[in-house]
């Protein structure tokens, strides 16, 4: 079998789903929150990079085309779309927080797997796989936490959808760049999860202090 006849029109899907996802995220973010542009965009979002990341796993795992960082940046994608849209049901008092935590499990491992795996068969630590590592591990232990207490997932629902979301649209940015090379070496991994941090620390803020005027 040709593999390259197959890898090529999934990249080209791959590219096109990744740009609809990056202007589509982009809209959800500036726009009202809850309005219907925002619903719009931010669904249009999570269906087309959802699209993008599997079919990079797709690719990533294609004779030629191997990519560890390219199945890294798939799985991190898909974990904080779903979990980021299944947020939205934590508002429901019947909603059933099994597969979230089977997912938050999943990320955990993973995150422990792209700290010490390439440490053991290489003896060496891959800084960028174990930065991404640590990020999903500790996202992973804080939603088992949030999980234990039912009441506080379904208070801080929003806070949760913010938080995932926004670090769908940072895998989004950064494989945008990685590929495109368009920075200097490793701010290409790391320049979209520095900013996006900060905007999610912003409006971490923002709701923090909401909830402090209402009382």
């Amino acid at each position: 079998m040709n593999w390259e006849t197959l890898a090529k029109p999934l990249i080209m899907i791959h590219a096109f789903l990744g740009v609809l996802a990056l202007i589509s995220g982009s809209l959800a973010i500036v726009s009202n929150k809850g309005k219907k542009v925002h619903r719009k965009s931010g669904s249009m979002f999570f269906y087309t990079m959802l699209s993008s990341a599997l079919l990079a796993l797709a690719v990533s795992v294609i004779p030629g085309h191997e990519s560890m960082f390219l199945f890294a940046i798939g799985l991190f994608s898909i974990y904080f779309l779903i979990s980021g849209y299944r947020s939205l049901w934590f508002r429901s008092i019947s909603h059933d927080f099994f597969f979230d935590k089977i997912m938050a499990y999943f990320i955990v491992a993973m995150g422990l797997a792209m700290v010490f795996v390439p440490f053991i068969f290489s003896g060496k630590v891959n800084v960028v796989l174990a930065a991404f590592g640590g990020i999903g591990f500790s996202f992973g232990m804080r939603d088992l936490k949030v999980f234990k207490r039912r009441a506080l997932a379904r208070r801080n629902w929003l806070k949760l959808h913010l938080g995932k979301m926004m670090g769908g649209y940072i895998a989004a940015c950064t494989a945008f760049l990685v590929v495109n090379n368009i920075l200097p070496n490793l701010w290409n991994w790391f320049a979209p999860t520095v900013v996006g941090s900060v905007f999610i620390t912003y409006w971490m803020v923002v709701l923090n202090l909401r909830k402090a005027v209402k009382g």
